[in-house]
């Protein structure tokens, strides 16, 4: 542990030595990364991409080893986020790329600008089963090295020539404004072929898109006449200054998905709470008591987490929907009229409070704010409850300090979604629609590396064992932080299977001391048994250098925020058991 804290940290401590004076494909690769803004990379070195690797220390790149390819993807989806910059993945050929690919649909789903780029085997090894073989006989290449579920844009690259034209490529996805996500593999002969010449691509400028007055016309209208609501999703958070204008200006409540939390203040008057997974009552209340005629939905598909598909959010006369992506608009809810505006919000909603007229207070809805969660007192005896919990992350971290906080699938994201108030719309994060488990367990340190501030990973035991980056963080001084919320079972599995009338199936997990499971990969960490304790390991957490745990036991016999909706919506899918009384 001491070695660790004295010797110099990271590849890039190297970057400065000198290197022969050459270019090859890998270094002017690296090169046009870095000058698009990749700041970050994350991955791991073999045989497939050892160039590449190296040429990417001896850029400006900052780069970052994992222990997992999954957990550089994730890292590098939350990179992304927290730095606002794209961010890069490196992988070897066969079970690098493969991997890497849960992270992949990750950063996909929500909307991170993210590329991989990864070895591949060359052409006269194809077929010859070589070494961790990437090829036509080995993997589903349409899949790999085109554009569909994983990829915005992929290829691979035959030849140096054909750079350029994949840079170009490059720089409009990251130009846009929703996410980006693209694989560029480069067969280990090329990746170290030398060029005649250095060369860069010509920069590329997007112009802002500007809605036609048609489509604002069809919004106007409608909102300048009748009462509306607005529903933030993630896709928002460029335009935080806008939403709150338009709510200035109309008097309108503001609801928001899990990922959007924090984009408007959830202590604001005017905030009726979060809708799907772990969400508030208060806002479905708000729609049937003021009935407004329309929804303004803002960057968000409405998906199952963030929304349940609840009638009780279903406006009067239907949704008027804003997204970059027209394959958002309508398909949450098919059966409600929906006016569908594909635009940038932010350039949308700059016209939209030019149009509309200022609502008098008398004339304003009637709003009944969300109320603060009930304040509890440390309890002596058993172990810890989660409401306590989030209550003092709240206090410690939240409302002190410029910490990320971010939440994993599971339980952990329901009583964050639930009980935590932000009121920064760049201080937390989860992945709601997709889910992974083992996402912020290893997205965390992508974060805290990237915006080198503290992060905070709230996740169970189960994720926690199922894919971390502890000893990355331990090698890079990390300023990440797990809390850890262990009752040795898969806690959501377990409390639904018995809702839904299933007996419960091996979701019980050995007991884990994950404060010892942490030191001993040199991190700090302390167990946390009693709620007189949490104060002090949050205090702890905080103003240690490097990274922590904190390994929270917690009452077993609480049932998350997220059960009853989540089972409501699996029973109508036909998920019913016969065995279990529940």
């Amino acid at each position: 542990m001491e070695n660790l804290t004295t010797e110099i940290v990271g590849w890039a401590a190297r970057a400065t030595e000198k290197r022969p004076n050459r270019t090859t494909v890998s270094a002017l690769f690296a090169n046009i990364l870095s000058k698009m803004g990749v700041t970050d990379a994350f991955g791991i070195v073999g045989g497939g991409n050892a160039p590449f690797a190296e040429a990417l220390l001896h850029s400006p790149i900052r780069v970052w080893h994992t222990r997992h390819e999954a957990g550089a993807a994730f890292a590098a989806a939350e990179a992304s986020f927290a730095s606002g910059a794209p961010a890069a993945v490196f992988v070897t050929t066969g079970p690098g790329l493969m991997n890497a690919l849960n992270g992949i649909c990750a950063a996909r789903w929500d909307g991170a600008k993210v590329i991989v780029m990864s070895g591949c085997t060359n052409p006269e090894q194809k077929g010859r089963w070589a070494v961790q073989e990437t090829s036509s006989y080995t993997m589903p290449m349409g899949d790999l090295f085109s554009k569909g579920a994983f990829f915005d844009y992929a290829t691979q690259l035959g030849s140096e020539a054909e750079l350029m034209q994949v840079a170009r490529r490059l720089q409009k996805g990251f130009a846009r404004p929703q996410g980006f996500i693209a694989h560029i593999s480069i067969p280990l002969t090329l990746q170290t072929a030398l060029l005649a010449q250095s060369s860069e691509p010509p920069n590329t400028s997007m112009l802002p898109f500007d809605p036609a007055p048609v489509q604002l016309n069809s919004c106007s209208v409608p909102l300048a006449n009748e009462h509306f609501a607005i529903w933030l999703g993630y896709g928002a958070r460029n335009a935080v200054e806008e939403v709150h204008q338009l709510v200035d200006l109309t008097g309108a409540a503001v609801m928001c998905t899990p990922r959007a939390k924090g984009l408007f203040p959830e202590t604001h008057p005017q905030y009726v709470g979060v809708t799907g997974a772990g969400g508030h009552k208060v806002a479905g209340d708000y729609m049937n008591r003021c009935q407004p005629a329309y929804t303004l939905v803002l960057g968000s598909r409405l998906g199952e987490a963030s929304s349940f598909w609840s009638d009780d959010l279903i406006p009067r006369r239907g949704f008027i929907h804003v997204d970059v992506d027209p394959t958002a608009v309508g398909i949450a809810y098919p059966d409600v009229p929906v006016v569908g505006v594909q635009a940038e919000i932010k350039a949308f909603l700059k016209t939209l409070n030019q149009i509309l007229p200022y609502i008098n207070d008398d004339e304003r809805p009637e709003i009944v704010a969300l109320p603060k969660p009930p304040q509890l007192e440390p309890r002596d005896e058993g172990d810890l409850r989660p409401q306590y919990l989030m209550q003092m992350l709240q206090e410690k971290v939240i409302d002190t300090s410029d910490a990320i906080v971010m939440s994993e699938s599971g339980n952990s994201f329901a009583w964050a979604n639930h009980y935590l108030r932000f009121n920064s719309p760049d201080q937390y994060r989860t992945s709601a629609e997709y889910g992974s488990m083992g996402h912020v367990t290893t997205g965390v340190v992508g974060a805290a590396l990237a915006a080198d501030k503290r992060s905070f990973a709230i996740v169970g035991d189960g994720a926690m064992l199922m894919n971390n980056e502890i000893s990355t963080a331990v090698r890079y001084r990390a300023k990440a932080v797990w809390l850890v919320l262990n009752d040795s079972r898969y806690g959501i599995t377990q409390q639904a299977m018995k809702a839904q009338g299933f007996w419960p199936v091996e979701t019980e997990i050995p007991p884990t001391n994950f404060a010892m499971y942490a030191k001993a990969m040199g991190c700090a960490g302390v167990q946390v048994t009693r709620e007189s304790e949490l104060a002090a390991a949050l205090d702890q957490a905080l103003n240690t250098e490097g990274p922590f745990v904190i390994d929270a036991i917690i009452d077993r016999s609480e049932i998350s925020p997220v059960l009853k909706s989540r089972i409501d919506n699996l029973k109508k899918q036909g998920a019913v058991g016969t065995e279990f009384d529940a």
